[in-house]
């Protein structure tokens, strides 16, 4: 796990199964293409709906990793 750039953090941990992967949504439509958003959540269920959710769309997981029950996933779109 290596700390990527990225242009906007996007803080979800508050928020539970489906809101994550809106609010990510939400951040993507609004950004540059080539931008990079951290997405920080605490909701288990987040990793598999933003893997669903990468593998039906143009955007690319940097990374993703869990620690101390947080999940960051690093997404560029494209």
């Amino acid at each position: 796990m290596s700390e990527i750039h990225f242009d906007q953090l996007l803080d979800v941990t508050d928020f539970n199964c489906p809101m994550p992967l809106l609010k990510a949504k939400q951040a993507l439509r609004h950004m540059e293409k080539g931008r990079v958003l951290k997405v920080l959540a605490t909701d288990a269920g987040s990793v598999r709906d933003f893997s669903v959710f990468i593998e039906h769309s143009e955007h690319e997981m940097l990374e993703r990793y869990e620690l101390e029950q947080y999940f960051y996933y690093f997404i560029r779109k494209n």
